[in-house]
């Protein structure tokens, strides 16, 4: 049973421009319109933090040099796969994710983002309003983005120097 496995343990970044705007990325192994913010998993013997920066380095094109670490969410956040996917991805190990999220401010242009990486996992991007997070998420990370806006709320909603 899919309920028997284990999460795997990943990182995500909500990452805000000057204008509180949050970064995001439409996925490249879909056929529906579906946004997110930068994620993955952990590496062995890689720190969360240290996960987040290559991650996001990854799938942005972001250094780590461009971007300001406002706050950690105070608990990690889980996401069950749908019971279609649970032998898709993975490799069939995992039932979900359990995720340290992290709030971030970027200090770059426009033309440091550069999602056309050596493994591309977003064809377009964007920046949003956090209220239009859980629209353009998958129906099963809706909750998690939700839980985090609150989670981040009041750094959202104060202005960035």
């Amino acid at each position: 049973m899919s309920e028997d496995k284990p999460y795997r343990r990943g990182v995500g970044i909500m990452l805000l421009n000057a204008d509180r705007q949050v970064w995001v990325g439409r996925r490249i192994d879909r056929t529906d319109e579906a946004w997110q913010m930068p994620q993955g998993g952990i590496d062995a013997g890689e720190e969360p933090w240290d996960t987040a920066l290559r991650e996001l380095e990854e799938e942005t094109g972001i250094p780590p040099h461009l971007v300001e670490r406002i706050a950690d969410c105070p608990e990690r956040l889980r996401y069950e796969l749908p019971e279609e996917l649970r032998g898709k991805l993975w490799g069939g190990k995992w039932r979900g994710q359990e995720q340290d999220w992290f709030l971030c401010r970027f200090l770059g242009r426009e033309s440091d983002v550069d999602i056309a990486t050596a493994h591309p996992e977003f064809d377009a991007w964007k920046w949003v309003a956090p209220s239009e997070l859980p629209d353009l998420i998958v129906p099963f990370k809706r909750d998690l983005y939700r839980c985090l806006i609150e989670q981040f709320r009041e750094h959202i909603d104060t202005p960035l120097p």
